[in-house]
């Protein structure tokens, strides 16, 4: 198999340019520049990542579920890495879209005819007083990181009684509905047990609801209801003191805020996120950090040569690999219309699909778009929408990582064509 050119950048003498280079080498990245060398395959496409490892994120809920090993999520960089782009192993480190140049780490700049802007997000586990610290001990863990979840599955196995505490920061975050999927697989497997009942599970949820589509909600809190979870609305984690088991947050009211503390013996964790530094500190950001985008072309909103997608995005969708999956396609038609000088086609409805893995075997597919409309891929009598089927865990837990390694990344666009705009 023919690999993608790697470029060794401390050997760097003279600036390059591209037709096309795209930042980050995600899913977002990838799948973006497998659909453009589809629609063109003479494009000079470059991709700058530096990670040496590829990761099946949406699986890490699976991992801390004992239901994936780690390694099923994991493969190396360069196995999917296209063999049409040049790969520039470094990090980016300034976007300068009014001389049309992206520097990089060893300071040598590259030139382009468009921009794509894939980073992802950034997790902020500092923003978290004491967990850096204990994570991975004294019963403190996330789904949220690789080398994590796997601890989260063994604290699930361990616990016969105690106090559960499982978090969700303020939104935006990377799947929103990932904190109550590590929840609800935890009781699961406790009911199985025959614990559960001797297990206090708290939710503790920055928000105000448990979902931010209504649709969903009845089924979820019916599980709530199952599991005998205590819900606890508005309420922030702050501060972890790990050796003490002990947990601090800031409950907010209509008479102001207050900070409480807890303890625990298991607390599953997923921190404040936000865009990365290279858009945050960038002329492409808007006034909340976040990646400045017209949410049907995904054009940007002042620079007509950069194009976005994925997490590091301003739009309203949610933050899935469902919704790059659907965006990637709608780029490619419109960066290579705009390259030609011609009106873009294609038009983002603001897919996100969130599968809500309620128990080991059933899973509530949410599919919605902006403003939260009722996206399903299939019609009601194949899956119920709202509800929580089998056919959904089958989707969660068989089809969509074959989807992922197999489609998506190498553009094959299946059940992803782009809506033609009107």
């Amino acid at each position: 198999m023919n690999e993608s050119t790697v470029v060794d950048e401390t050997k760097t003498e003279n600036d390059k340019r591209h037709d096309i280079v795209i930042i980050g080498g995600g899913a977002g990245g990838i799948a973006v520049a497998s659909s453009l060398h589809k629609r063109r395959s003479d494009l000079d496409i470059a991709i700058v990542e530096p990670a040496q490892d590829h990761f099946y994120q949406p699986g890490w809920t699976l991992v801390g579920g004992g239901v994936f090993t780690p390694e099923q999520t994991r493969r190396s960089m360069r196995s999917v890495m296209p063999s049409f782009v040049t790969w520039h192993q470094t990090a980016a480190e300034r976007l300068l879209p009014d001389s049309r140049q992206v520097v990089l780490g060893d300071g040598s700049a590259l030139g382009y005819r468009a921009l794509v802007v894939a980073p992802g997000l950034e997790i902020d586990w500092q923003a978290i007083d004491g967990l850096e610290e204990t994570l991975g001990k004294n019963g403190v863990t996330s789904n949220y990181r690789f080398d994590l979840a796997p601890y989260t599955w063994s604290l699930v196995q361990a616990m016969r009684g105690g106090k559960a505490l499982f978090t969700q920061p303020p939104m935006p975050i990377k799947c929103a509905g990932a904190p109550q999927k590590a929840m609800y697989l935890s009781c699961y497997e406790w009911e199985k047990q025959g614990v559960l009942n001797n297990i206090d599970v708290h939710f503790h949820n920055a928000g105000g609801v448990m979902f931010g589509v209504s649709d969903f909600v009845p089924a979820l809190d019916e599980y709530v209801q199952r599991y005998g979870i205590h819900k606890q609305f508005q309420q922030n984690l702050v501060a972890v003191d790990g050796p003490a088991q002990k947990a601090r947050f800031r409950v907010t009211s209509e008479d102001g805020s207050e900070e409480i503390e807890t303890d625990f013996d298991m607390l599953h964790v997923v921190p404040p996120q936000c865009a990365p530094r290279l858009v945050r500190e960038s002329p492409l950001a808007n006034e909340g950090g976040w990646l400045d985008l017209d949410a049907d072309t995904l054009q940007h909103n002042r620079f007509s040569d950069v194009f976005g997608l994925g997490d590091a995005s301003g739009t309203g969708n949610a933050k899935t690999a469902a919704a790059v999956r659907k965006q990637a396609p709608v780029v490619a038609d419109n960066l290579v219309a705009s390259l030609d000088g011609k009106p873009m086609p294609s038009g983002y409805p603001g897919y996100g699909a969130c599968p809500l893995t309620v128990e080991r075997g059933r899973v509530v597919l949410a599919e919605f778009g902006y403003g939260g409309q009722l996206q399903p891929t299939f019609p009601s009598w194949i899956n119920q929408a709202t509800r929580p089927t089998k056919l959904g865990w089958n989707i969660k837990a068989q089809q969509l990582p074959f989807i992922y390694w197999n489609l998506m990344l190498k553009g094959h666009e299946w059940l992803a064509k782009p809506q033609r705009r009107s």
